[in-house]
């Protein structure tokens, strides 16, 4: 089964907790910049404040969440029942599934008083070390001098034929396959939205360590640990209500949010979240 299944699975045993709190908006960023490699995230707010973030930069999903989506008809709408667009191939309906999925995980974590530690590092805890190749799905731009400064080398599996090539240590390429040499893989989050988690995943079958990060890495993580990720790593946020504000003025988020990584050996499991919120009704 495909990861957006096993996801949404969870979210229906969630739903036993009823009442579970609606949709009460849909905060977008402002028009995307035209610089390269710049990353944007929605933010989707559950009537009590939760926010589930989702990148919307792929493709035209941003124009079309500001012009398809009736963002006055989505308050009030019940919130599982929204995720389960998750499991659309619609791309504008795949993220706000995604976003949906997000809040009610983050719900959870908060009903259960379940924290997820404070992120060591940008790098997925990878520790690269010197002459090691790390795999690179997605280009990192700003950690590819944090590796580079370890000594190791970079291999970066891009969708961008105009990227490929090798220069200073990083090597950019559009064949996959090229990872099954990596002992160690750093993945962004939109390989959940464009729908080729497992298909990539399939090519890290040998890393040893193999991340996760991004903003909206904040799904139900116990599916993930099965798909053999050893870090998930994402934004924990912190003011709701000042982290929109920014969001929807193109300013720094910064302030109101913050960097946290989870292990599995950290993480207690979706069940035992469940029970904890369940005893602390």
């Amino acid at each position: 089964m495909s990861y957006a299944t096993d996801a949404l699975a969870l979210i229906q045993a969630l739903t036993a907790l009823a009442p579970l709190p609606r949709v009460r908006a849909l905060h977008l960023p402002p028009p995307p910049a035209t610089e390269a490699m710049r990353g944007e995230f929605a933010a989707l707010e559950l009537e009590e404040g939760t926010l589930g973030l989702s990148y919307v930069l792929l493709g035209d999903t941003w124009a079309g969440l500001r012009h398809r989506v009736d963002r006055a008809a989505l308050a009030g709408v019940d919130a599982p029942a929204l995720a389960q667009c998750y499991a659309s191939a619609d791309p504008i309906e795949r993220t706000l599934g995604f976003a949906a999925l997000n809040a009610l995980t983050r719900w959870l974590f908060d009903r259960a008083g379940f924290v997820p530690p404070v992120s060591r590092d940008s790098i997925g805890a990878l520790d690269p070390q010197r002459d090691e190749t790390v795999g690179m799905i997605g280009y990192f731009t700003p950690l590819i001098p944090l590796i580079r400064a370890r000594g190791a080398r970079v291999l970066v599996v891009e969708l961008r034929a105009d990227l490929v090539g090798e220069r200073d240590g990083v090597r950019v390429t559009l064949d996959p396959a090229e990872l099954s040499g990596c002992d160690k893989v750093l993945s962004t989050g939109t390989l959940l939205l464009n729908d080729t988690l497992d298909a990539m995943l399939a090519h890290c079958r040998g890393a040893r360590r193999l991340a996760l990060v991004g903003p909206s890495v904040g799904c139900p993580p116990d599916p993930l640990f099965a798909r053999g990720i050893t870090l998930l790593g994402g934004s924990w946020v912190t003011n709701g209500a000042a982290y929109v504000r920014a969001l929807a003025a193109g300013a720094s988020i910064g302030a109101f949010a913050r960097k946290f990584t989870l292990a599995p050996q950290d993480y207690p499991g979706w069940d035992a979240l469940l029970a904890q919120a369940v005893a602390g009704r």
